[in-house]
This record gives structure tokens, sequence and C-alpha cells, in this order.
């Protein structure tokens, strides 16, 4: 029986790659807010895409009963969804720090107990952080923080439900190239300077390392933050 994953922003980037590994071999429930389903993905009758506002009371509860409803079990959660937005020092927006945290650190929190009665032993989540975690960047401080707050919940909730065989993790890459958002050559090469491999990340390189955590070839691992960066600024 295919398992069943749901991957939230899965439509853009590197939930986009996410999904497209997984599908493969799973049944995948993917949500967007702004994205819609542009892909071939949408062909495949095992693909099924919801739009879905996780800044929104109940979105995380709506988003598990259309996954069982689909395909009657999840098997994996992939925190992908996030927000990315300057929080300069000069001008405080409390409703820029407030998004930030609600979708980077909250909601994973919100899907996690949505879904957890529907959780077996053997399933797993996969969090999508950055090495902004513990690289901090340059005005945006909390997008910084609210992945740092990410990881220590990812190893709290290991902790947590290890005793019910559920795996935590999380995945975080350094600078990935996206499709949809080009950097530009002079500042791809500021980051492949500081790049031990001597290149930029793409949104497979990313995907493959969801597999593997999500995959029962990781069954002994848990509460781990996986650098997938190339040797960024090490």
């Amino acid at each position: 029986m295919r398992r069943t994953v749901l991957v939230t922003g899965g439509t853009y980037g590197l939930g986009r790659a996410i999904s497209a590994e997984l599908a493969r071999d799973h049944n995948i429930l993917r949500s967007y807010r702004k994205t819609a389903p542009g892909d071939d993905l949408e062909a495949q009758d095992n693909v099924v895409s919801c739009p879905c506002d996780l800044l929104q009371d109940g979105s995380a509860e709506d988003l598990v009963a259309r996954a069982l409803d689909q395909f009657g079990r999840i098997d994996v959660i992939v925190n992908n969804a996030g927000l990315v937005q300057s929080t300069p020092k000069e001008r405080f927006d409390a409703d820029a720090h407030q998004n930030v945290f609600a979708l980077n650190a909250i909601a994973p929190q919100a899907l996690l107990t949505a879904a957890l009665p529907h959780l077996r032993a053997g399933a797993a989540i996969v969090s999508i952080s950055s090495v902004n975690a513990v690289l901090p960047p340059q005005g945006a401080a909390s997008y910084g923080a609210s992945k740092a707050a990410l990881n220590l919940w990812t190893r709290a909730m290991a902790k947590e439900l290890g005793p019910q065989g559920i795996r935590v993790n999380a995945v975080a890459p350094g600078a990935i190239n996206v499709p949809e958002a080009p950097r530009s050559d002079e500042l791809t090469q500021l980051f492949v300077k500081d790049t031990a491999l001597g290149r930029p990340g793409t949104p497979e390189d990313i995907a493959k390392a969801v597999r593997f955590l999500a995959s029962d070839e990781a069954s002994f691992i848990t509460g781990e933050i996986l650098t997938v960066a190339g040797g960024y600024r090490l």
C-alpha cells in the first residue's frame, strides 16, 4: 500500500520538487496558498492539490480531513510552507513579525496536533528549516529566529513522539536556486564563493534529503537537523 504524504506549500519551489520526488511511490496531498498548481503532477491520480492558508484558524484540521478523505491515511508530513520577510531593525511591523513566526514555527504544531490521532508507528515528520537558523540573515532576523524555533520544536517533538514510534527531523537548506525566483548571477556567485562544493543547491537536492528522512532507511534517526548546503560557510 502506498504511503500518503502531506506537503505544505507543495506547488512551488522546494515544495514542488519534494512533491515530484515523493510522488514516484507515494500518494501526495499538497497545499498551496498563492501558487495554484500548473505542473504535470496534476495529471497523476496519486497527487491532489488543495488551497489552504495555514495562517487561518481551522486550516490544519481542514487539510488533515482532506488528506484522510482522499487517501484514507497520513504517514508523512512535510512542513515546507514558509515565509521569508524583511524585518529591518529601523522599522517595526508587528504583523510581519507575527506572520513569519505563525507560518514558520507555529503552523507545524497545529498540523501535527490535527494529524496526531491518525499517525501510526513508523510515521515521519520532516520540516524545512534553514541555515539561517544558525547564520543570522541581515535584515530578516525574525526569519532566522523562526527557523531556530522550528529546530528546537523538531527536537522537542522527536523526544515526545519517540515512544509512539514517530520520527521528527528537519532539513536545513543553504543557498538553493529556485527556478521560479532566480537570484541574480552576481548574488549566486557570492554564495558559490562561500560554498565548499562550488555550486548552488537545487530543489532536487533538498527533495532527496526529505525522501531519505521520510523513509524507513532513516528509521533510527530522529531529532536531527540535516544541513544540505554544499559546505556553505565552513
